[in-house]
């Protein structure tokens, strides 16, 4: 990786991880995709952009496999995702085929902003919702 992208995720997830994330995961209607530490076993939230389209969830991860919570859906597909203060638990499935700048443009438009400037390898994330 070169040493540009590696210092901006550096930076970004050291912003995310104790300034942005701790806030926004207590906003009620801030959605949340909530996962098993790989190592710990333990509830990991990460307040996440995505679109709920019938019984899926999308959303693209903007440092691929280097997220943390991308490493723990690896290990443990079961998710759960809190979507407007209602929590539904799914299987996430790792699509690295699909085009994530393409599945951008159907997301949330700030939070696909954000993703897009500062990503360093996207990687389309799909959660399978249980009815």
């Amino acid at each position: 990786m070169p040493r540009l992208d590696d210092l901006r995720f550096r930076a970004t997830t050291a912003f995310q991880r104790h300034v942005a994330n701790p806030v926004l995961r207590r906003l009620p209607l801030q959605t949340v995709l909530e996962t098993t530490g790989r190592v710990s076993g333990l509830p990991r939230r990460t307040p996440v952009g995505g679109r709920r389209v019938g019984d899926l969830f999308w959303l693209v991860s903007e440092f691929g496999e280097r997220s943390q919570y991308v490493r723990n859906i690896k290990a443990e597909p079961r998710v759960r995702v809190r979507i407007r203060g209602r929590w539904h638990t799914g299987t996430a499935q790792l699509l690295p085929d699909d085009d994530p700048v393409a599945r951008l443009r159907s997301l949330p438009r700030f939070n696909s902003a954000a993703v897009r400037t500062l990503g360093t390898n996207l990687l389309t994330v799909r959660v399978d919702l249980e009815s």
